[in-house]
């Protein structure tokens, strides 16, 4: 089976190399075409097209920001779908899922959602959780590929509920992020050392792998991003919007996406774990 990939930004170029790594070819398309030279060096096949991707391939894998992102290529690539399996591997809504559903399954195609959960050493390593929605048949028959890029698939059902599930986690994800944040600044103000703090947590049941996987970026003050905080914010979004369908009232997450968005123009680029910074920086004003 011949496999396209589209999309190699900060989480889709190191997950392709996975396949590459994995011993399959690769058609790989990004809006920026030098984005494709190290996957190319690596023995992918650039191309100029999204629609390239399809014709040469039978399963595509696509990994974009956002929704209209994902909406965009979808709509440059339905003509072209019939017999093709599109698997999104993006964070977007349920109901802009069901939409691409639309899309793909009218054109002849079939979709497949599976957003990931983790960050880019994560994928690099190949240990994501994927969280997919859509037929349990398909989920099967891109089971192998899927086992190359995490070291967990959890079918949670039909369409559109991989996508609830990735907004669940990254619910999660948003508060624990902003109360690591806040529980350093609240020592710091009292006076107590950070190393000594970041040494607290550690050693407490509150330690996770997350904590300890940005420890240095708040031991530093210095946030390469291994998950933008702009993205964070987007998916902020989607979380809210989805609490008001169902018409639940989610406080954390409220404030969570207020202080992500407000964050966002300064920090944007930096990792998600900026938001110390943000907090950091509101409190001294």
């Amino acid at each position: 089976m011949q496999l396209g990939w589209i999309g190699l930004g900060h989480m889709g170029a190191p997950m392709a190399t996975r396949m590459l790594d994995g011993g399959h070819d690769l058609i790989v398309y990004n809006w920026t075409y030098e984005k494709t030279k190290p996957l190319t060096d690596s023995g992918a096949t650039a191309v100029k097209k999204a629609q390239d991707v399809v014709h040469q391939s039978d399963l595509i894998f696509v990994m974009l920001a956002d929704g209209p992102a994902v909406a965009s290529v979808v709509e440059d690539i339905k003509p072209d779908l019939s017999g093709k399996t599109i698997v999104n591997l993006s964070t977007i809504s349920p109901d802009e899922t069901k939409e691409m559903v639309r899309l793909v399954e009218d054109s002849g195609g079939t979709y497949l959602e599976s957003p990931v959960s983790g960050s880019v050493p994560v994928a690099k390593n190949g240990q994501l959780v994927l969280l997919a929605g859509g037929d349990a048949d398909v989920v099967s028959t891109c089971q192998p590929y899927l086992d190359l890029l995490g070291k967990e698939t959890i079918h949670f059902g039909p369409h559109g509920t991989g996508s609830a599930a990735k907004l669940a986690i990254n619910l999660l994800l948003a508060v624990v992020g902003q109360g690591v944040a806040e529980t350093l600044l609240l020592g710091e103000g009292a006076g107590l050392d950070k190393e000594k703090l970041i040494q607290m947590i550690s050693a407490s049941g509150m330690n996770t792998p997350l904590f300890h996987g940005k420890r240095d970026m708040y031991r530093n003050d210095d946030f390469p991003s291994a998950f933008p905080l702009r993205l964070m914010a987007k998916d902020l979004g989607l979380i809210t919007e989805e609490a008001k369908r169902q018409r639940l009232d989610l406080p954390l997450a409220d404030a969570a996406n207020a202080s992500y968005t407000e964050a966002k123009p300064a920090y944007g680029d930096a990792d998600m774990a900026a938001i110390y910074l943000a907090l950091q920086k509101s409190a001294s004003k």
